[in-house]
């Protein structure tokens, strides 16, 4: 199939070629701990990873050299403790929030020291993991907190009213995952059949091999289904 598109004529005349393998660029070798199916100065002398760089511009300058890149390959960590702490600390006593917060807060740090000091891609993906495992309690959390504590409070207020509110709550929790959970599933994609879609994305040419850049795709919907996470927290409050 990508063949057939490099093919076609107004396709052709609108596509240009990768870049030949770059061992360096303007900013000199690899330092990154992390490297998964992007190829380094592909499009950019400048640039070494452009379709991440531009749907991921919040750490554009901590992502540059090592260690602060770390804080870009950790934000995920930091984005499911706020997600934890919201989600948990609803309608509890306050040193119940005091008590969770400080403990998320202890736990980010221990991983940031812990991934600092050992460089090690494994132990990063395999806490990432667990903290995907601890989204999933965060979304049933939500269920459980939208259902028994909010739907009766607001049936009581306005019956009509809270049908829309929490069809509107239901919507969000519902986009929010599975925008997160496709964002996933692209990027596992994306290592999985790591040199097939390499060759793929040197035969469409740019821009339109960037398509098929999963882990900035994976950027984009983590952010979405983050913000709508967020969102509905808000709204809880």
């Amino acid at each position: 199939y990508p063949t057939a598109m490099a093919s076609a004529p107004l396709f052709e005349a609108l596509r240009l070629a990768y870049n030949d393998d770059v061992s360096d660029g303007y900013w000199g070798h690899k330092t990154s701990t992390l490297n998964f199916c992007e190829e380094d100065y592909a499009v950019s002398y400048y640039c070494a990873e452009v379709c991440n760089t531009f749907t991921n511009l919040l750490f554009l300058w901590l992502g540059f050299k090592d260690p602060m890149q770390m804080v870009d390959e950790l934000s995920m960590i930091y984005t499911t403790c706020l997600m934890v702490f919201a989600t948990f600390s609803f309608s509890k006593p306050p040193r119940f929030a005091v008590v969770l917060g400080t403990g998320l807060v202890f736990l980010a740090a221990f991983i940031t020291f812990y991934y600092h000091m050992t460089k090690d891609p494994d132990s990063h993906s395999g806490t990432l993991l667990v903290m995907i495992t601890d989204a999933v309690q965060v979304v049933l959390r939500s269920l459980y907190v939208m259902e028994t504590q909010l739907r009766p409070v607001l049936t009581k207020r306005n019956g009509v009213k809270a049908q829309a509110i929490l069809k509107t709550m239901w919507i969000m929790v519902g986009t929010g995952l599975g925008v997160f959970l496709l964002g996933f599933f692209i990027w596992n994609l994306d290592n999985a059949f790591c040199s097939r879609i390499r060759h793929w994305r040197r035969q469409l040419g740019l821009p339109w091999g960037a398509l098929l850049e999963g882990h900035a795709w994976w950027h984009l919907m983590t952010g979405i289904g983050g913000m709508d996470y967020t969102s509905l927290r808000v709204r809880w409050r």
